[in-house]
């Protein structure tokens, strides 16, 4: 009940003119992002952080929230309109929805698309109202050891679950804790890696990283191949929008099945691109009737309820779920905010606030994008080559605001290279994500660890909460290695067949 109450608090606190223009500059911004290829959530989140640095807190979570949702909104318009996918995981919504818009049913299917998107959004919405407040109150028993285990497990899931080349993932996220290490030692005060340099006794900040490996690296990308923007026209009638509200009770099994393949694979490490594939190919497994439009259901709610549920275990234990929720996980900390179950009960008026705002984005997220398809569709067709420079000056902007110095544009001109090669040559920028933010804090954990235990890495298995995470994340590191072993060994034995 004190949870529901929060909540309404929450929803008060948002029905102010001011939240309610933030949130609406925050969807159309999100919008846009989305619409325009090579950006995306992460990309645009990254890219306009900076603007919010002047806000309070809730304020900024409010508006930051409201882009990432109008960029996952948005990013269905280039998949269905033009068959260039905003992000990665939109590919599997061009498998249908393209070849649906070039037989002059793109409102219909952008229709679906919105819809299916909303309704993913609130199922990752309403989990994560009910699960964050346990998940947060269990984790208040974690000290230095338990988080050290978190972390732990965060990383070996990454190596052993991800889809990716583990020698990559493993490349990836070792930079990754590499460059966390630049700067001053939290615990003994000495300098490491800053090779005389002034400018590196801060450290690597982590957005400014952000913008060049998301942002710039985009930019490189996207000139290399001169992508030129062609497709269909649209605009969302109410007469084709009740129509397919009206057809949403068929699809009642895809939709509840995709929305608990993208709650599942948001929480772990899996994501919205493998959400968005398994969402598409069960419901084409499955389909008594195969028709288009539900492969765009499929493939969107799933996607977009991973991207959401994401966030929860970047609130509860402050571990981000994507790469989005690492960037959001970067802002709290420059506001002041340590995300974890501390936060639940600090900062009770700001997690709720966020979480009301999740809810009161969606249905304005959708009542905006199906009213303004037209306008952000010809977005699509003014000349990259415009549309470029006022992205990389955005990002300079963005860059240099952060700690107003010169070193951090040329640094984030040197990420966004690493970007560009990383993409290039397939080593995956989500793990170095997820190092860069989280390993200061899992070096602190494990080394308060080893001052508390006199250096006994028998702390990790000290007790049966750090003992079983401890053993699970070694189990996921080498769960390729242990799956392989069990097809061998051919267990659980199949039947012969008959002679």
């Amino acid at each position: 009940m004190e949870a529901f109450g929060l909540l309404l608090h929450g929803f008060a606190v948002l029905l102010t003119w001011k939240t309610l223009v933030l949130m609406m500059v925050g969807l159309v911004l999100g919008i846009f992002v989305g619409v325009l290829p090579g950006l995306g959530g992460p990309n645009g989140v990254a890219i306009l952080l900076p603007l919010t640095f002047t806000m309070d807190p809730t304020s900024a979570i409010v508006m930051l929230s409201c882009i990432y949702w109008g960029a996952l909104f948005g990013g269905a318009i280039t998949s269905i309109l033009f068959n260039i996918p905003g992000e990665a995981w939109s590919v599997a919504t061009t498998f249908d929805g393209y070849p649906m818009a070039q037989q002059g049913r793109a409102a219909e299917a952008l229709t679906a698309a919105f819809t299916s998107s909303f309704i993913g959004s609130l199922v990752a919405v309403l989990l994560i109202t009910f699960l964050a407040p346990m998940i947060s109150s269990f984790a208040l028993k974690f000290g230095p050891p338990e988080f050290f285990a978190v972390y732990l497990l965060t990383f070996c899931s990454f190596v052993g679950l991800g889809r990716e080349a583990k020698h990559k993932t493993v490349i990836s996220m070792s930079l990754g804790l590499l460059l966390a290490g630049v700067g001053m030692d939290t615990v003994s005060g000495n300098l490491r890696m800053t090779f005389g340099s002034a400018e590196l006794l801060r450290g690597i900040n982590f957005l400014v990283a952000v913008i060049g490996l998301f942002g710039i690296s985009e930019i490189l990308l996207t000139m290399e191949e001169r992508l030129a923007l062609r497709g269909h026209a649209a605009s969302i009638s109410l007469r084709v929008v009740l129509s397919v509200w009206k057809d949403l009770p068929k699809y009642w099994v895809t939709l509840l099945r995709s929305s608990f393949i993208g709650c599942w694979l948001g929480i772990t490490p899996g994501g919205a691109i493998a959400a968005s594939f398994m969402g598409y190919n069960l419901a084409k497994r499955f389909a008594k009737d195969p028709g288009r439009i539900e492969g765009v259901f499929a493939p969107e709610t799933a996607a977009h309820a991973s991207g959401t549920s994401a966030l929860l275990p970047m609130l509860a234990l402050g571990i981000p779920g994507s790469g989005t929720a690492a960037i959001l996980l970067g802002g709290l900390m420059v506001w002041g905010l340590n995300p974890g179950p501390l936060l639940f009960v600090e900062h009770k008026d700001f997690v709720w606030g966020l979480i009301a705002s999740m809810y009161l984005g969606n249905v304005v997220g959708l009542v905006l994008v199906l009213t303004t398809v037209p306008i952000f569709a010809s977005i699509l067709r003014v000349p990259f080559a415009a549309v470029a420079p006022m992205i990389v000056v955005s990002c300079a902007i963005g860059a240099y605001a952060i700690q107003n110095a010169m070193f951090d544009i040329w640094l984030m001109l040197g990420f966004g290279v690493v970007g560009y090669v990383f993409k290039k040559i397939g080593i995956p920028l989500a793990p170095f994500t997820l190092a860069l933010v989280l390993g200061n804090r899992a070096e602190d954990a494990f080394r308060l660890s080893m001052i508390g235990s006199g250096g006994n890495l028998k702390v990790f298995w000290s007790n049966g909460l750090v003992g079983s995470i401890t053993t699970l994340a070694i189990v996921l590191l080498f769960w390729p290695v242990i799956d392989r072993l069990v097809r061998c060994v051919g267990w659980p034995r199949r039947p012969k067949p008959a002679a």
